[in-house]
């Protein structure tokens, strides 16, 4: 029989994933006598998105200067090595490569670059075909960038890290704990879930794909709505391991908030191909297939939805986009591995949400759109969080 969590507390944060332990451990370092439960549904921290990635620490490169996501990134980045470091969690700064396969990709290589420098990512640096081949071999583009900064780490062990971290220090963190209700008075919030009710001051809610229907049962509007897309992953047999030394990614479309499908090398040294970006209609099918925005974003990206149903349908035609810059991979180097779940936000006219999103309801705060680079960001999202949150607290 789990511990019962029906006292009442100073803050709850619901869910347990790498943004949430973040959230409750940035309260804990600043108000150590703060009372925080942590409520997460899964039996286990850290099962759904924080455990099921490339596990890529991205520098920040990809996003519009002045948006949530580059400035959290870069700031986060730097953090989250800092914790690995201290906890003695798996990492390593590996480097990536941004690859232009063709002149057509160079303006676009062009907007990277000037991206990240603007972001402050550091050690950025053009390279051209030769430079390519000096940092990966097995890998042909007519340009490229290359950041040094880019590391891969565990970020379940690290999500574990933090929980253990917490309950060091006295922080409830409650599993097998999904939200049920939630009703808000003038001075407290009381979340219902299987063991009860829990009540507090002020509730921080960090639930990923559940995290809009959360915040809509708070008050909050429905637009954007949370719908998820299922990406997989391949690997490479062991023997073509050595085709890729980090991690090689192409130019993504600047239009969508996806990277499109990328090889990475992993810290146990498997090699990652994917993810493919399929729509998904989730637990809660009817949610996703109800919201106009669903149908309007399908209308615009069809081509795009096409090619993705290609992608996860036969591996061939994931081969051959892998090989369009690793030219030594064919279909029969590669298995199925893992899937996982990216929680998007979608706005009512269709729109892909390319940035957090932060709502606030009566006693509560709400993490809507949390895609990567979420973990990387996690730390400095807390923070963000955490400031957003005192004015609650006093």
């Amino acid at each position: 029989m789990p511990d019962r969590v029906t006292s009442g507390c100073d803050v709850a944060v619901v869910g347990g994933g790498i943004v949430g332990l973040a959230v409750a451990l940035e309260l804990k370092s600043r108000r150590p006598g703060l009372s925080v439960t942590v409520l997460e549904r899964e039996r286990e921290v850290a099962t759904r998105q924080t455990g099921h990635n490339s596990g890529v620490l991205h520098a920040g490169i990809y996003y519009e200067p002045g948006s949530l996501k580059a400035r959290l990134c870069v700031e986060g980045a730097h953090e989250m090595f800092e914790f690995c470091e201290r906890h003695e969690v798996a990492h390593e700064r590996c480097g990536k490569v941004i690859v232009a396969r063709r002149a057509a990709e160079l303006p676009a290589l062009d907007e990277l670059e000037r991206r990240g420098r603007a972001n402050g990512v550091a050690g950025l640096r053009r390279l051209d075909a030769s430079g390519i081949e000096a940092l990966e071999p097995h890998c042909a583009g007519v340009g490229g960038l290359h950041s040094p900064t880019t590391g891969i780490v565990d970020f379940s062990a690290a999500a574990g890290a933090m929980a253990a971290a917490l309950q060091a220090q006295g922080v409830r963190v409650a599993t097998g704990r999904p939200v049920t209700s939630i009703r808000a008075g003038a001075r407290r919030i009381a979340l219902g879930h299987p063991d009860g009710e829990t009540s507090a001051r002020l509730a921080i809610f960090c639930a990923g794909g559940s995290s809009g229907r959360l915040a809509e049962m708070a008050g909050a509007p429905a637009d954007p709505r949370i719908v998820p897309f299922r990406g997989s992953y391949l690997r490479l047999r062991p023997d073509k391991r050595s085709l890729v030394r980090s991690l090689i990614y192409p130019v993504p479309d600047p239009s969508l908030p996806f990277l499109g499908v990328h090889l990475s090398r992993h810290l146990d040294g498997e090699v990652s191909l994917g993810p493919t970006a399929l729509l998904w209609p989730g637990r809660r099918p009817g949610s996703t297939l109800a919201w106009p925005g669903t149908w309007r974003m399908a209308r615009r990206w069809w081509r795009t939805g096409l090619a993705e149903v290609h992608h996860a349908a036969d591996r061939r035609t994931l081969a051959r986009a892998a090989a369009a810059y690793v030219p030594g991979i064919e279909a029969s180097d590669l298995h199925p591995w893992f899937a996982g779940v990216r929680a998007q936000a979608v706005a009512r006219n269709g729109r892909l949400v390319d940035d957090f999103v932060v709502h606030e309801t009566e006693r509560a705060l709400h993490l809507r759109n949390a895609p990567s680079p979420a973990a990387t960001s996690a730390l400095a999202l807390a923070r963000l969080l955490a400031d957003r949150a005192e004015p609650g607290l006093r």
